[in-house]
């Protein structure tokens, strides 16, 4: 039995709470703004959390399983500090104001895991933590374990992924790493080489940046629309020229990494067929999820600037175009009235920019 922190409360952290209380660990969540945990019911049984006065909830959860599982609700940043594991479960606009927050409380050896980390953050919070003495491993998934809905004071789990990609940092701490999530959440998990391996084995910003451009007026106007059944061919068209320059930015740096069908099939059991196929697929099976209904989505606000915007940078390094990629970051810029590639700032605190590919890698390894 371990004692696990959850940075963040939104719908992925809940779930993979649920699930590890479940499993009979003590679980803690954080939430930063406090407003993520203000509604949950008070549980029948405190859970003790070391140095804390916390108050204790029950999530109710359905989907895949159902059920409650009591939590901690932890009052501060101070909290992570005593856990065995600390998970990061934050939307990338958190980074900034909450990484910085938990550097200063990380201990030599405690295992950081971030989910579905956007960015290289993993890379940004070894930073900071070593400015501040300490070592901690800092590992990363390829993308989240679970997709899933808050529903009121609980969540609904829709998915618990069959297969998804692990790296550390520093690599050499890969091995512990695997075995670590493994105990915590099954035979699932393949070691990847490093933490950039990792960043470009998302596919998230190039199929979200592409059903949120082909689908604009339907988020805009705040219009119901099932995500895969929307990702029509002329849609896969996009992803699939996105995808193409994802994978050669891996190429770049002496990485491979999953197509986006790959990618499907290892998270969903789908048979490996051409995108557009795999998109109806999974429509005909989950009939979902739904599409964004705001442009205030993070397929747009998080999946741009963090990272699209982020693998346009990577592109630099590597003295490469991204042609589709640069366009869709400029078109969506002007349709949502924002400036993108300005609005990351875990990109100027890594200083990328004085960055060749092989120094990258080396801080990636976990060799300064």
């Amino acid at each position: 039995m371990s004692r696990i922190a959850i940075v963040g409360a939104g719908a992925v952290a809940r779930a993979m709470a649920t699930l590890l209380a479940r499993d009979g660990h003590v679980v803690g969540l954080w939430s930063p703004s406090g407003a993520g945990t203000a509604d949950w019911p008070a549980a029948s049984r405190v859970i003790g959390w070391p140095g804390s006065n916390e108050r204790s909830a029950t999530l109710r959860f359905t989907g895949i399983d159902s059920g409650s599982a009591n939590v901690a609700v932890l009052p501060n940043a101070d909290s992570v500090a005593v856990a065995d594991y600390v998970l990061i479960a934050l939307p990338a606009n958190g980074y900034a104001t909450v990484l910085p927050e938990v550097a200063r409380r990380l201990r030599d050896a405690q295992i950081v895991l971030f989910s579905g980390a956007l960015s290289l953050a993993p890379l940004w919070l070894a930073d900071l933590a070593a400015a501040h003495g300490t070592r901690p491993t800092i590992s990363s998934f390829g993308t989240t374990i679970v997709t899933a809905r808050t529903d009121g004071p609980g969540v609904r789990i829709m998915t618990l992924r069959s297969r998804l990609d692990v790296a550390a940092i520093p690599a050499s701490e890969g091995e512990r790493t695997l075995m670590v999530c493994t105990d915590l959440f099954g035979d699932r998990f393949a070691l990847a080489p490093n933490a950039l391996a990792i960043a470009l084995s998302n596919i998230n910003p190039v199929a979200h940046a592409a059903m949120a451009l082909a689908n604009l007026t339907r988020m805009e106007r705040g219009e119901a629309w099932p995500q895969y059944h929307y990702l029509t061919p002329a849609v896969a068209r996009l992803i699939e020229a996105m995808d193409r320059e994802r994978r050669a930015i891996a190429s770049a740096f002496g990485l491979h990494v999953r197509t986006i069908e790959e990618h499907f099939q290892h998270s969903f059991d789908v048979p490996l067929t051409p995108l557009a196929d795999i998109a109806a697929e999974l429509h005909r099976r989950r009939g979902g999820p739904p599409g964004p209904t705001s442009l205030e989505s993070r397929f747009v606000l998080e999946d741009v600037p963090f990272g699209l915007v982020f693998y346009e940078a990577l592109a630099r390094l590597a003295d490469m175009p991204v042609p589709m990629m640069s366009a869709t970051i400029t078109n969506l810029s002007t349709l949502c009235a924002h400036d993108f590639r300005n609005e990351n700032p875990v990109l100027a605190a890594l200083r990328l920019d004085g960055e060749t590919r092989q120094s990258l890698l080396a801080r990636c390894q976990g060799r300064h």
